[in-house]
């Protein structure tokens, strides 16, 4: 039978002074070799129970790989649990890198999962996440407020170029989109109103129905939750993806307040677009009305359009371009407050955006509730 072969390290203890024990190696010290374990090393301590120090001799060494750092670790940590100081000097210098490395990096313990919160804790944290974000809502409102004030005053720090290209963006670019969903709007008022008032014979009121509910509530709140998914959105990426890139920050390390080169003229350009949106979407509802009335009620345009211009007031019409006007605000807030508190991430932006969206439908919803409350104690 052949001999096993033999292991390509070689390790000696020696003892050159009483309180030192010297760890002498030699050879080779490769994984691929059966490395020695550390039973000998725990009996030559236990042999000698007034060892203090600990060293290497690696002048022997041939070769070695990660299998001499894993060895030299495990002394290391027995010799620190008995309180053995380790001098490494003696080891190679790869050896010494390594190690250094691995003892910068701490172990990662595992531990038990944590219990989830009880209901009560997460209440009280989504209490003070909504308390944050209300007061940073404010807060930015305020600062808006200060910039238009400057904006008045002549003081503002922008670029009129900036406003012409977001009215433009605003305006004409969102005309195709209001015009296709104000018609359709109108459409199905119409259509909606003819089904019941088919019953009583009544299908000229169907222009009523039309002319006041667009011009009234339906024309400014569709023209603000359309601004709401497309400039609104608009503004929380393109704040966002400035946010990621620095961009903000450069501009405040030049003296330059981002709330006036950044979002005055956002908010400036909706201020002033919206209300002519609102316009527009309104007589596209009562085209829509009237495409209805003249083609499925047997109503004559000449008397569909008198309907309409006698059910019209000046009130309805006011009222429509004022929400539309207060809608439009809201929705500029909230896209350009979503990307100025975006993270520093791509995804980030996506969550900004996505952020701005809902939060200003929402306020739009709420302001028409109180539109609708306010209204109604006022008589109007």
């Amino acid at each position: 039978m052949s001999s096993p072969p033999r292991p390509g390290w070689e390790l000696e203890f020696k003892h050159p002074a009483a309180e030192t024990l010297q760890v002498s190696l030699g050879g080779h010290w490769r994984l691929q070799d059966r490395l020695p374990s550390l039973d000998d090393f725990e009996r030559t301590l236990g042999a000698t129970p007034g060892v203090r120090h600990v060293s290497f001799d690696t002048q022997g060494v041939a070769t070695w790989d990660t299998g001499l750092v894993s060895f030299v670790m495990k002394i290391l940590q027995r010799c620190q649990a008995q309180g053995i100081a380790v001098e490494r000097e003696g080891l190679p210098a790869g050896v010494n890198r390594l190690i250094a490395l691995a003892l910068a990096v701490p172990e990662k313990k595992t531990g038990t999962i944590a219990a989830p919160p009880s209901w009560l804790a997460r209440l009280g944290e989504r209490t003070l996440t909504m308390a944050e974000g209300g007061l940073a809502f404010v807060r930015f409102i305020g600062e808006a407020t200060l910039a238009t004030g400057r904006f008045l005053r002549g003081r503002a720090n922008f670029r009129w170029v900036d406003l012409f290209s977001v009215i433009e963006d605003c305006g004409p670019k969102a005309l195709p989109i209001v015009t296709l969903i104000s018609f359709l709007v109108g459409l199905i008022l119409a259509f909606m109103g003819a089904v019941q008032l088919r019953t009583f014979g009544a299908q000229i009121y169907v222009a009523d129905l039309v002319a006041i509910g667009a011009t009234r509530e339906m024309g400014c709140l569709m023209a603000a939750i359309i601004m709401a998914g497309r400039t609104g959105a608009a503004f929380a990426a393109q704040l966002g993806t400035m946010r990621v890139n620095e961009e903000i920050d450069a501009l405040v390390t030049m003296g330059i307040p981002p709330m006036d080169f950044l979002v005055l003229p956002r908010l400036l350009a909706l201020i002033a677009m919206m209300p002519l949106l609102t316009l527009y979407a309104d007589l596209l509802a009562i085209l829509g009305g009237t495409f209805v009335g003249v083609t499925m009620l047997d109503l004559g345009l000449a008397e569909y359009m008198q309907r309409t211009q006698e059910a019209l007031s000046l009130t309805n019409f006011f009222l429509g371009i004022i929400k539309g006007s207060v809608f439009g605000v809201l929705v500029a807030l909230s896209g350009c407050l979503r990307g100025m508190q975006c993270g520093r991430s791509a995804a980030a932006v996506g969550l900004a955006t996505t952020s701005a969206v809902v939060t200003a439908i929402v306020l739009i919803v709420v302001a028409e509730g109180i539109f609708a409350v306010v209204l109604d104690a006022l008589g109007i």
